[in-house]
């Protein structure tokens, strides 16, 4: 029978090489798996970390393996395109960064082998992804293993099958269960023995050569309420040897997605409310730990999510799991993402059918991503029918579960491709990248009664905030207040419309984005409700979970914000108790009601304040001081930036790169200098793309109405700042003549 053995281990690592050794070398990294090298310059900002090949070699000897008639290699992942080389034979090439793949070793393995995985993550235009607003940390950096199986046994050749699919249907109160199997072919004499346990691991049926089963009285996977598990087994048999054996755990629930009432699982509304989540973490990039899988699903149920979007690829299996385990229900996709490339039509079919064929059997899945924001550069024919070829594969491949797509927020609700999927969803960002917070809900209202039949959702939503402070806080100054009353807004009028399928805040914790250069900490996209470290809940984190958690429990906002300058100062209380009572070094200052969940109290500002917020049992502390002027400390500043706001020169009257450039564009000389900029913006990108041929790169920003509006919200110079990541970037001489040239445009006169 099958044995599974973890070879993570005693690696040697080599960056930066051409080829696969043919022995063990003598130079290198000794390292061990899970494992990646861009850990530190994929997060420091700069857009300039290491794309390229690097190799992995580890001597694997044959008598220290099980014993067995065939030896599989299997990769869990390996970022972006991976090569396998045994005593200097290459032996298969995967391309795709983020699924399982396996290389059978035995007709080239001896009593002492040098096996060598070269990885390589640089650009390429026939592998996703290759645009998109996270780093593409290169590595092994999930498990690697030997299967050992005999001759005869379940498929390990297709697209990392794990040879056993469930599918399971409910029927009244009972369930129709089938188990499909995948095996080798089968000599005469062997046959499959099927077997289903409960959670407490009693079998309830089992049978040979039959595959479907009726569960009787079967109990519901029903969410995070009750998600529970049954496992079924598939044995080869021949007499009474077992040849091998697969398992896989599975749920039985019913779902559907209604346009009008949402989501319903196991018939009766079921409102889907989470975040996105990427694998990586500071310090670490996506090269985790189980401990570390464990703890981001801690504090996802901490939230009181129901929903997670697993963002933008197919995540550890491992992850999946607990997800089973935790009753999230999961939108899983692929990195069709950002950038259609046409030479690479064949990569995203390639990792569809993995994702699919791998994770087919959990049952916290409930739909499959086929893109996202993939009109960033535009729609075309090929793009629309490669949409056409993913939709009908899922088809083909599940038709229990439906499609969606994350549309760009500029792509219009009428454009083809929108309706290609079952059900679709939006990314937008009004109120942080233009536009106020408030048209979310008049936005959706129309695309639904527009297309009432079809079941819309937001897949991405969200605003960047650091350790900045404002008592007066406005888009784009990256504070903790700014988010948290974004997010406040958000919450009053996405979660009061049931027919919104589901809502995904982007992003559960901040990312890595080594082309980002905003907020004072390059490399970051800071629109997590947590930091990147998992050390700190920013104050939006609670706003969640005062309308998510069933936990009681009381949070003072503004902890990081201790002086402040006004003599009575707003302080904001989460909760999810009905009443709320604020303290001030002991004396009340009244309780409050809220429906909403969030409570706000002026308070007077002499001292230093002791504050203390009280519901039922819960208590929260915090604090503020007085001060005459405003704490530097609280105010953004970039780190290592080429120009900051404080160095630019300002006249009365006059623009400078310190003014937004929706305020720029409403005088007809602020129009023209922002069409010379994007004149310049579209010659650095030719150049880019004449240096790479095309390689993984943008094409010119496209400038359109909407892209516009998009960006209008921020400061020239926040906005040149955040061009990095199309491959763009101004130096200080440059800036500072851009400032030259606004300090001549008037700004328009207040009537």
């Amino acid at each position: 029978m099958r044995k599974i053995m973890n070879i993570n281990t005693g690696w040697c690592f080599l960056k930066d090489v051409a080829a696969a050794p043919e022995n063990m070398p003598s130079e290198g990294e000794a390292v061990d798996l899970p494992h990646t090298w861009n850990t530190v310059d994929g997060q420091d900002g700069g857009n300039d970390y290491f794309r390229g090949t690097c190799c992995y070699v580890k001597m694997l000897h044959k008598a220290e393996l099980p014993p067995a008639e065939q030896y599989y290699l299997e990769i869990l992942g390996a970022n972006s395109s991976a090569a396998v080389f045994l005593n200097g034979k290459e032996l298969a090439r995967h391309d795709g960064g983020y699924s399982t793949w396996r290389v059978n070793l035995t007709d080239s393995l001896q009593q002492e082998n040098c096996l060598a995985v070269l990885v390589d993550n640089s650009a390429n235009d026939r592998v996703y992804p290759q645009t998109a607003d996270f780093t593409f940390y290169g590595g092994l950096y999930r498990d690697v293993n030997i299967i050992a199986v005999p001759e005869v046994h379940f498929d390990l050749d297709t697209f990392g099958h794990p040879g056993i699919h469930v599918s399971a249907t409910v029927q009244d109160q009972n369930a129709a269960v089938e188990i499909r199997t995948f095996t080798t072919e089968l000599p005469e004499g062997v046959s499959i023995r099927y077997r289903i346990l409960d959670g407490e691991g009693v079998i309830v049926g089992e049978q040979t050569g039959n595959k479907y089963f009726t569960v009787q009285n079967v109990h519901l996977w029903d969410g995070v309420e009750d998600p529970y598990l049954y496992t079924a087994e598939a044995e080869l048999v021949k007499g009474d040897t077992i040849l091998d054996k697969v398992t896989a755990r599975f749920g039985c629930r019913s779902f559907s997605i209604d346009p009008e009432k949402g989501f319903i699982l196991n018939g009766r509304e079921y409102p889907l409310r989470g975040v996105s989540r990427h694998q990586d973490r500071w310090g670490i990039g996506n090269a985790l730990l189980p401990d570390h899988h464990r703890e981001d699903m801690d504090l996802i149920c901490e939230l009181g999510a129901n929903t997670i979007r697993l963002a933008h690829y197919q995540h550890d299996q491992y992850f999946y799991d607990l997800c089973d385990e935790r009753g999230m229900v999961i939108w899983a996709e692929i990195p069709y993402i950002s950038r259609h490339m046409p030479g690479a039509n064949e990569n995203a079919v390639l990792q569809m059918k993995e994702l699919i064929t791998q994770c087919y059997n959990h049952p916290s899945i409930c739909v499959w991503g086929l893109s996202n924001e993939i009109t960033m550069d535009g729609i075309s024919e090929d793009m629309v029918q490669e949409h056409h070829v993913l939709n009908n594969l899922v088809h083909s491949m599940d038709p229990s579960r439906p499609t969606t797509i994350a549309c760009l927020s500029t792509c219009s609700m009428d454009d083809e491709y929108v309706h290609i999927p079952d059900v679709v969803a939006y990314n937008h960002y009004f109120g942080w990248y233009g536009g106020t917070s408030e048209e979310y809900g008049p936005w959706f209202d129309a695309f639904h009664e527009k297309y009432p039949e079809t079941p819309i959702g937001i897949s991405e939503y969200g605003c960047e905030s650091l350790n900045w402070h404002n008592s007066n806080p406005k888009a784009g100054d990256y504070s903790e207040e700014y988010q948290a009353m974004y997010h406040e807004s958000l919450i009053r009028q996405l979660f009061t419309r049931k027919y919104l399928w589901a809502t995904h805040v982007w992003n559960m914790f901040d990312f890595g984005a080594d082309a980002r250069a905003e907020g004072g900490e390059n490399g970051q996209n800071h629109k997590g409700l947590m930091t990147f470290d998992r050390t700190y809940k920013k104050d939006s984190f609670y706003a969640y979970k005062a309308w998510l958690s069933k936990e009681p429990f009381v949070h003072l906002c503004g902890k990081r914000y201790i002086d402040r300058v006004e003599d009575t100062t707003k302080i904001t209380v989460y909760s999810n108790l009905p009443e709320v009572e604020l303290f001030a070094n002991g004396k009340s200052i009244g309780k409050q009601t809220a429906e909403d969940h969030f409570f706000y109290f002026a308070v007077p500002n002499a001292g230093e304040t002791k504050l203390e917020a009280v519901a039922g049992q819960c208590r929260d502390e915090s604090m503020i001081r007085k001060v005459e002027k405003m704490n530097p400390d609280y105010i953004l500043r970039e780190q290592g930036a080429v120009l900051n706001w404080f160095d630019i020169t300002e006249i009365d009257g006059y623009f400078s790169l310190n003014d937004t450039i929706g305020d720029i564009l409403t005088t007809e000389e602020g129009q023209c200098w922002f069409a010379e900029l994007n004149t310049l913006m579209a010659a650095q990108m030719g150049q880019a793309q004449a240096e790479s041929e095309g390689a993984g790169q943008n094409q010119a920003v496209a400038m359109d109405e909407q892209t516009i509006s998009m960006i209008s919200n921020f400061t020239v110079l926040r906005f040149t700042g955040m061009l990095g990541m199309r491959n763009i970037s101004f130096n200080k001489e440059e800036l500072l003549a851009m400032n030259a040239k606004l300090n001549t445009i008037k700004k328009r006169v207040s009537e």
